[in-house]
């Protein structure tokens, strides 16, 4: 068990804001990436905890809270590195570097926010722009697969147990005694029911506006993606896009939520056990089999092994990516230049073993691109209610640049603030949420919402 976290040794740094206007609980609590392991919001203390990783030793990470400066709050981050006496100003750099990633802290970023934000007045006065992502491309690329054709519970506690996964990695002596533990195992064909009701039908119709990527599959594996001119229209599955949809495999059991899946309910759990987000090194050795059977991966296990193993072996660079994207950031005069670099981009993730339309667009959108809109059957319901709208899904990007076309290069923004506030209203603040009410976080509640309001607002715990 962690000491108390006054008797821990910590480093503190600074991080400087800026000039531009910055709110922590904004920037966190923007989207569902920030609940998922290990990152953890502590809506007491309006704190982010999590374990970065060092320089100096990249198979070595610290817990890092990162708060508000308690003296000047309105230009610096505090960020509290626990376990260390010390620390190197190259362990130093990349803390912060990881934390100005999660948060979007980059001065190309924070003119996106501000030219998003002379925009739209609303998101201006909340301080809405910034939509919370990972410390590393490849941590983005791994959640984003997770997202894939499963509900909101199992996305969780799938990231939860790669992060317990890692934490058994780093106790053991290496990866030898987590291969061929188990025997095959095999993805259970899911199926549809005949009577299926007119969600499940809508999401069929999704699926079939393109071709099944892998046909031995009974449901698409990634969903699929509908290019048009501001947005990308995906099917059903919107878990990084929405929220996750209340049939999106119907049938499947192991779905369900169950809130002893969530290893991460309890603070004392998290202080006492957590692990970091695995690399792409601890990960590209694990036997396949057994990696989908110890996290519950299904299919997934072995893409994310291909990815670890493209990533060791040179065939795929994220940094390289990530340079690109630098290279040719659009300015918001420079339209003309979104599809070449966005284009370049899903290109390159395209030659990704099972890196889908979905997958891709959704990595995108953590990259920075924020003038396409991910759409699914929850854009569509979106629409209807709060737009009164007679959406179909021939339909469905028309109104979407109708709607949030006039915001371009920043529809997708637009419309998350939206969405995001929608849900904020219906579930209660969702920065005021109990880490452990996230699974809760689904369409399937959303008739609930009323009813269940007042208990998934946090109950007080403490962290640090």
């Amino acid at each position: 068990m962690l000491p108390p976290a006054a008797a821990q040794p910590r480093v503190e740094v600074e991080l400087p804001l800026g000039a531009a206007p910055f709110d922590l609980e904004a920037a966190v609590c923007s989207h569902g990436l920030f609940m998922m392991a290990p990152n953890r919001w502590d809506p007491a203390s309006r704190a982010l905890l999590r374990p970065l990783r060092l320089a100096t030793d990249r198979s070595a990470s610290l817990l890092a809270r990162v708060s508000r400066h308690p003296a000047r709050p309105s230009d610096a981050l505090l960020v509290s590195v626990l376990g260390a006496d010390a620390l190197s100003p190259l362990d130093q750099d990349c803390i912060l570097e990881q934390v100005r990633r999660m948060l979007r802290l980059s001065e190309e970023e924070g003119r996106v926010v501000a030219e998003f934000q002379a925009m739209h007045a609303a998101a201006r006065e909340s301080g809405f722009g910034r939509i919370f992502r990972s410390p590393t491309l490849f941590e983005d690329m791994v959640k984003c697969i997770l997202l894939c054709n499963c509900q909101w519970s199992r996305t969780l506690a799938m990231a939860t147990a790669l992060c317990d996964l890692q934490l058994e990695l780093k106790c053991s002596s290496g990866t030898r005694n987590f291969q061929l533990k188990t025997p095959p195992i095999r993805e259970h064909k899911r199926k549809r029911s005949q009577n299926q009701n007119v969600r499940v039908k809508l999401e069929t119709k999704f699926s079939e506006l393109e071709s099944s990527e892998d046909p031995r599959l009974a449901t698409a594996e990634d969903s699929r993606v509908i290019p048009s001119n501001d947005l990308t229209l995906l099917e059903t599955n919107g878990n990084l896009a929405s929220l996750p949809s209340v049939a999106s495999e119907a049938g499947s059991a192991c779905d369900s939520f169950d809130p002893s899946e969530l290893s991460m309910s309890s603070s004392a759990s998290f202080e006492d056990r957590i692990g970091d987000f695995p690399t792409p090194e601890e990960l590209a050795n694990l036997d396949e089999d057994f990696l989908a059977k110890r996290c519950n991966l299904g299919y997934r296990a072995k893409r994310i092994i291909s990815l670890a193993r493209c990533i060791v072996e040179g065939k795929v660079c994220p940094q390289n990516l990530e340079e690109m994207l630098k290279m040719s950031l659009p300015a918001t005069e420079e339209l003309s230049t979104i599809p070449s670099t966005y284009e370049r981009l899903d290109k390159e993730l395209s030659t990704i073993s099972g890196f889908g339309p979905f997958t891709r667009a959704n990595v995108l959108m953590c990259m920075g691109f924020f003038h396409m809109i991910p759409a699914d059957t929850e854009t569509i319901r979106h629409l209807k209610k709060c737009h009164k709208r007679a959406i179909t899904i021939k339909s469905v990007h028309m109104e979407l640049h109708n709607i949030y076309g006039k915001y371009a290069p920043f529809q997708f923004l637009a419309y998350w603030f939206e969405l995001w506030g929608f849900y904020d209203k219906q579930f209660g603040k969702i920065s005021e949420m109990d880490p452990s009410k996230y699974g809760l976080f689904t369409a399937s509640y959303l008739k609930k919402a009323a009813s269940i309001r007042q208990e998934i607002r946090h109950e007080p715990f403490f962290l640090l």
